[in-house]
């Protein structure tokens, strides 16, 4: 199975055919917004203004499951990255990585 097979939700529940991504440069990273790494964020913000134009798309999907690190519904996460690092790629619907799901 390849990547562009799978279905993702965004911020707001609908499905996100990886598809749609094809043909784009994807850096797909597991955040946490109250963790020693949330300054990623500005980073990924610099990266994201750098290459974006050039087909850089930044695939953000929050984790709750190390330590509650990542506290607040998918809007608030959302809110907090662009009022605290200002950014403008969108974050994807809370994932969990360890488990059945």
């Amino acid at each position: 199975m390849a990547i562009y097979d799978y279905t993702v939700k965004n911020r707001a529940g609908d499905d996100v055919p990886m598809a749609n991504f094809k043909g784009k440069v994807l850096l797909i990273v597991n955040t946490a917004t109250g963790c020693g790494f949330t300054p990623q964020y500005k980073g990924l913000e610099e990266l994201w203004q750098k290459y974006h134009e050039r087909g850089l798309e930044i695939l953000d999907f929050p984790c709750d499951q190390f330590g509650h690190q990542a506290p607040g519904d998918d809007d608030e996460i959302h809110e907090f990255c662009q009022m605290r690092y200002k950014t403008s790629f969108d974050n994807f619907k809370k994932i969990e990585v360890n488990g059945e799901n």
